[in-house]
């Protein structure tokens, strides 16, 4: 039976290749840094997630040791079975202090989280509207739902509220944005998104993997940099990213809601939850963007530098502040053959194109890191120009 499988499966592979949509995993020895060993040399990484250059913090490799001694190396089941420790409920208490949430619940990624949510809160005399551009797995967290579903233009007010119009006669709505969407960069307007929810009586809820820990004056995401705090009803997130590039992630919200999710979300109540070493990290990490904003303020200037010099230099940036800088070429062939050239010059940068972003807008995703120094920013931009001039 493989047989005619196989050939379906490789004809398959093969429209990938010939469209230029090969995604390659290249492999780094070593831990994350903002230096990497890729096929035997260094290079500079200025693609990952690792915004305030946790990742390898000795202080939180440290603290998972010594999680992994206390407390063991996993728990080998279900928490509602007997997978639960006092590990496990500090860190949940520590998410809902830090956000300013009455409850947290923790998954095992952020796309579990999203995966858990809407099927539990959302039937079919409810409605969730969700901005275009979210990531695939709230997209596919709604699929799970029998809820009516809605969709407006990205951070589109005007088109939210038509959409809010439209699903008038739903008892319960939802308004559903990335806190950050990661493929531009761009902040949703939480404000006004707010407001809409006030005026037609719908929950918000936002996915904040690419801001917690590091938007906001005190690391506490876009609610906090929107002003919004206490009015969006349901956060997501992940420790993936700025809070130790490990894994995991949470649903913070209002109690009723956490006590349902305990009760009835799938991915927590069939998945084992995070490994002790995991979550003894995360706490330091938490700990450590709790006491100090000096790598937020690092970052900023990062982010800052970076995207003064790059427009200096002649390049196309989407505009904004976030450490995400998107560097638009357009051809999906010329954006492959720079990442290459970038490669080739000692810096380590991946190409997008459709159809993860749309037709015409490729681009090279460039992420700061708090972890970047003004020396390390300074020759990326270098590399730029050169693999710019090689490959015109």
């Amino acid at each position: 039976m493989y047989g005619s499988v196989k050939a379906q499966l490789r004809a398959e592979l093969d429209e990938i290749e010939a469209a230029g949509l090969t995604k390659r995993e290249r492999g780094i020895h070593g831990p994350q840094s903002s230096e990497i060993e890729v096929g035997g040399r260094e290079v500079l990484n200025f693609c990952a997630n690792n915004y305030l250059g946790l990742a390898n913090d000795p202080r939180i490799v440290a603290a998972a040791h010594r999680g992994l001694d206390e407390w063991g190396y996993g728990l080998a089941s279900v928490r509602f079975i007997c997978g639960t420790q006092e590990l496990h409920l500090e860190l949940e208490r520590r998410v809902s202090e830090f956000l300013g949430y009455d409850d947290t619940i923790l998954f095992s990624s952020c796309f579990d989280a999203n995966g858990g949510v809407f099927e539990v809160l959302f039937g079919p005399d409810d409605a969730i509207i969700s901005d275009e551009l979210n990531h695939a797995s709230i997209i596919d967290g709604i699929r799970l739902s029998k809820a009516q579903r809605f969709r407006y233009r990205n951070r589109d007010m005007a088109d939210l509220e038509a959409q809010l119009v439209a699903a008038s006669g739903a008892r319960r709505r939802v308004i559903v944005t990335d806190g950050v969407f990661s493929m531009d960069g761009y902040l949703a307007p939480l404000q006004e998104i707010c407001d809409l929810a006030d005026r037609y009586e719908a929950l918000v809820f936002v996915d904040d993997s690419h801001a917690v820990g590091f938007v906001g004056e005190h690391g506490r995401g876009t609610p906090e940099y929107c002003g919004v705090e206490g009015r969006v009803d349901i956060t997501t997130g992940t420790f993936g990213k700025a809070l130790g590039g490990a894994s995991g992630g949470y649903v913070a919200a209002r109690q009723e809601i956490v006590d349902l999710l305990r009760q009835r979300a799938r991915p927590y109540l069939f998945s084992n939850t995070l490994a002790p070493a995991i979550v003894a990290g995360t706490l330091e990490a938490l700990k450590l963007v709790s006491e100090s904003g000096d790598l937020r303020q690092r970052l900023v200037s990062n982010a800052a530098l970076f995207r003064s010099l790059m427009t200096e230099a002649g390049f196309d940036l989407l505009p904004g502040s976030h450490p995400i800088v998107p560097v638009m070429f357009g051809d999906a062939a010329l954006t492959a053959r720079m990442a290459d050239a970038l490669q080739e010059r000692g810096v380590y940068v991946t190409a997008f194109s459709y159809p993860v972003v749309p037709k015409g807008k490729a681009r090279i995703r460039v992420q700061l890191s708090a972890a970047h120094s003004e020396d390390e920013i300074r020759r990326c931009v270098t590399a730029f120009v050169a693999a710019r001039d090689a490959v015109a």
